[in-house]
């Protein structure tokens, strides 16, 4: 199996950084698998909330996890400084597909990068609508 390209800074549209905790730690010293996808999430949803305006407390519409994924290709560990970088992939109806590296603060290439997936659902009815128009706005920017 070919290895994976490895995504650079430059793949990405915007960044934040993380702080890793003592606790991302598993057993062998470096950061678990788990710990990534919370990563994702965390710059996922800062950026929706900060530059879309979405309402995770009190909104209509809210965002479903549908599918994720990552790929590793270094280890990080406590206490080093990482930062995710966004970008969207694809940008449907309700759903979109980001992307997302996570990177050694001050690093060119990722030490892991994957994909994430939501579909915007009305709360309520618990059904998928169309991306508002402020979260969309917001998308757009995001689009390789």
């Amino acid at each position: 199996m070919a290895k994976p390209s490895v995504p650079n800074r430059s793949d990405y549209k915007v960044f934040y950084p993380i702080t890793t905790r003592w606790s991302d730690n598993d057993l062998y010293g470096h950061v678990n698998n788990v710990t990534y996808y919370s990563y994702f999430d965390s710059a996922v949803n800062q950026y929706l909330i900060e530059q879309g305006g979405l309402n995770i407390h009190e909104g209509k519409i809210v965002g479903f996890v549908v599918n994720s994924g990552c790929e590793y290709h270094a280890p990080i560990a406590y206490p080093e400084a990482v930062e995710a970088g966004l970008r969207v992939d694809r940008l449907g109806n309700s759903s979109v597909q980001y992307g997302v590296g996570i990177f050694k603060q001050g690093e060119e290439q990722a030490v892991a990068n994957g994909h994430f997936v939501h579909v915007f659902v009305e709360r309520a009815e618990n059904k998928a609508v169309a991306i508002p128009d402020g979260l969309r706005a917001a998308l757009e920017k995001l689009v390789t």
